[in-house]
């Protein structure tokens, strides 16, 4: 029988997150790492990725923007704008040097100061309404999924009477009749939290769903096997086990949400139950643009555009994230 091979002293041994290979170690790489180094190869979720970045940076610098490159947003220009057909005098709605977007018929208002704040509102109440759905959906599916029985079959139903009920309906119905004061709110700062409410309280099925059948997945899995005979309990288990092994999935769905936060926000200010004039909102500037795209079609332009190029680099990101952190989905 051949004895063990024994190591001289002294000598070195590799790590276990490490390999020597000649001169040259190699170090392990963790998942974050790995996604990364995916995600830099896709070279469209990258740009989506650094688009959003952008926009998120001009949202908040908007002010600082309008006051190098444009006009105060409610500042009146009329100037600007034939007397007779209070359409813009210029060509392609009055774009010029000072008015890079051009101006609005009637008032002459700067397109592009309004395109910039109304940014602020667009992502100001998606991201708040995605974070709410997140954290409402999160915490729903988690329990459904790891406590299940009488507990799953409860939250299951309420997802499917959630996933029932006619939001846009709903939205119209509550946002129209909200007085001037709630909460300690008022103006425009108590519709923007009712509309934050409306979206993320009734979206969080859609990832609740998405997480309530991760969570089915995972509970079986040896780490939790593993973490309940060592005694830990089921608050332990869901916050330290199951919940590091669903991030990925969650910010994936996240971006995803966003978007579509975004035009339900711009379809409530069309419809003219949203942020209230003279607030520029991308909805609100469309749904006047719809009443003067005969005679100036470039007013749509500046917001259609906006909303657009949001959502679709929110669009581009979230499906090169859902790639890079999980491979297997392409």
């Amino acid at each position: 029988m051949s004895t063990p091979l024994e190591t001289e002293p002294g000598a070195a041994t590799a790590a276990p997150e490490s390999v020597l290979v000649g001169e040259k170690r190699i170090e392990g790489r963790s998942l974050g790492q790995i996604a990364w180094a995916r995600l830099r190869r896709d070279k469209v979720a990258l740009g989506g990725g650094f688009l959003v970045i952008f926009l998120v940076i001009v949202a908040i610098f908007a002010p600082l923007i309008v006051g190098v490159l444009g006009h105060p947003p409610n500042e009146f220009h009329q100037e600007l704008v034939d007397p007779d057909l209070q359409v813009p005098t210029a060509r392609f709605g009055g774009v010029s040097s000072d008015f890079l977007f051009g101006v609005e018929p009637i008032n002459g208002r700067d397109l592009f100061s309004r395109v910039l704040y109304g940014s602020q509102i667009s992502l100001l109440i998606a991201f708040l309404a995605t974070l709410l759905s997140v954290a409402i959906g999160t915490t729903m599916g988690v329990i459904a999924g790891f406590v299940g029985g009488a507990v799953d079959g409860l939250i299951s139903r309420l997802m499917d009477i959630f996933l029932a009920f006619p939001l846009i309906v709903f939205a119209l119905a509550l946002v129209g009749v909200i007085p001037d004061t709630a909460f300690g709110l008022r103006g425009d700062a108590l519709r923007i939290a009712v509309i934050v409410f409306i979206i993320g309280f009734f979206n969080w099925p859609y990832i609740g769903r998405i997480v309530r059948g991760q969570t089915l997945s995972l509970r079986e899995r040896e780490f939790v096997d593993a973490a309940r005979s060592m005694g830990a309990r089921t608050p332990y288990i869901l916050v330290k086990e199951l919940l590091p092994n669903l991030v990925a999935p969650i910010l994936v769905y996240a971006t995803l949400l966003i978007p579509s936060n975004i035009l339900f926000e711009a379809a409530l200010s069309y419809l003219g139950v949203g942020v209230q004039p003279p607030r520029a909102t991308w909805g609100g500037m469309l749904a006047d643009a719809a009443r003067w795209y005969q005679v100036d079609p470039w007013f749509m332009l500046p917001p259609g555009l906006a909303i657009f190029v949001t959502v679709l680099a929110f669009n581009l990101f979230g499906d090169g994230l859902r790639d890079a952190l999980d491979p297997r989905s392409r």
